[in-house]
């Protein structure tokens, strides 16, 4: 079960950190930063388009119009936050499972 639990915990520590490299990007090519003609940094922007959007566009449907502000990461990460404590506090525990 540790194995399970560690898994689930490591895979949520990824997307957070896939989360935070996609904003980084889309703040990059917003501010024509990096060379958005460049076909290695499009396919980066796709990959990580395609890794985010699909989570990401639901909340976005469900947040209100802020102009050019998408708090929608924010969300996700708080969403990722939130179920890595309760896998750590209430789940494992109750299976016996103790998580660093």
């Amino acid at each position: 079960m540790t194995a399970l639990f560690q898994t689930i915990l490591l895979a949520l520590n990824i997307y957070t950190w896939i989360l935070i490299g996609s904003a980084i990007f889309s703040w990059l090519y917003a501010f024509n930063v990096i060379n958005s003609h460049n076909q290695f940094v499009n396919q980066i922007g796709t990959f990580l388009y395609n890794l985010t959007e699909p989570v990401l566009r639901p909340i976005r449907r469900v947040l209100p119009n802020l102009g050019g502000i998408d708090i929608s990461p924010i969300i996700v990460l708080l969403i990722i936050f939130f179920i890595s404590s309760l896998i750590k506090t209430t789940i494992a525990p109750a299976f016996g499972v103790l998580l660093y």
